[in-house]
């Protein structure tokens, strides 16, 4: 019954930390057209925009803190491979279960002081000191939404580390434990 529900769970936040993710890769051309307008715009029609700095760099923050969880969900983030290739799978596990604490104590303090920073913005109508000045609760917001994923994600990891180490065996079982079970080997 526990089992169930946490595979619901993991399951759950694997799947929305992956549309997030995937979602969120739009933003790539997106800065990329802004970048080449703004340098078509300034180098041949010699009219420079006062927007195009400014959204590149939301739109950079944006892609790079949503897809924080991602990169956590695929493992792309570093490790000290000196310790870490030389450890059994379940030290790995509770290499995983340290970090990963420290991580969400870490996220924790950015969503506290983001929602401090979302009051204040909203308070005294924050913007970005820029000459077209847009505001900046949406940052704020931002920050809260992606400290939120990377907490699911770990979480979500931290709990197939943990039902690995009781039990000997997967949460969720990989595609090949499915094919060998179908194949009865």
């Amino acid at each position: 019954m526990f089992a169930t529900f946490l595979r619901a769970y993991c399951s759950s936040v694997e799947f929305l930390v992956s549309l997030i993710g995937r979602s969120i890769s739009i933003l790539m051309p997106l800065i990329a057209f802004v970048v080449a307008f703004e340098v078509f715009s300034r180098y041949f029609l010699n009219a420079p925009t006062i927007w195009a700095y400014d959204l590149s760099l939301f739109f950079s923050s944006y892609l790079a803190a949503l897809g924080g969880a991602y990169a956590q969900q695929k493992q792309a983030h570093i490790n000290v491979d000196i310790l870490y290739i030389s450890v059994s799978a379940n030290v790995k596990r509770i290499f995983h279960l340290l970090s990963g604490s420290l991580a969400i104590f870490f996220m924790a303090i950015i969503i506290l002081v983001s929602y401090q920073k979302f009051g204040e913005a909203m308070q005294f109508n924050y913007r970005r000191m820029s000459e077209w000045a847009p505001p900046m609760h949406h940052f704020w917001i931002m920050l809260m939404v992606a400290a939120s994923l990377i907490i699911l994600q770990i979480s979500s990891d931290m709990f197939k580390d943990i039902y690995h180490l009781i039990t000997g065996q997967d949460l969720i079982p990989t595609e090949e434990e499915d094919l060998e079970d179908a194949h009865g080997n």
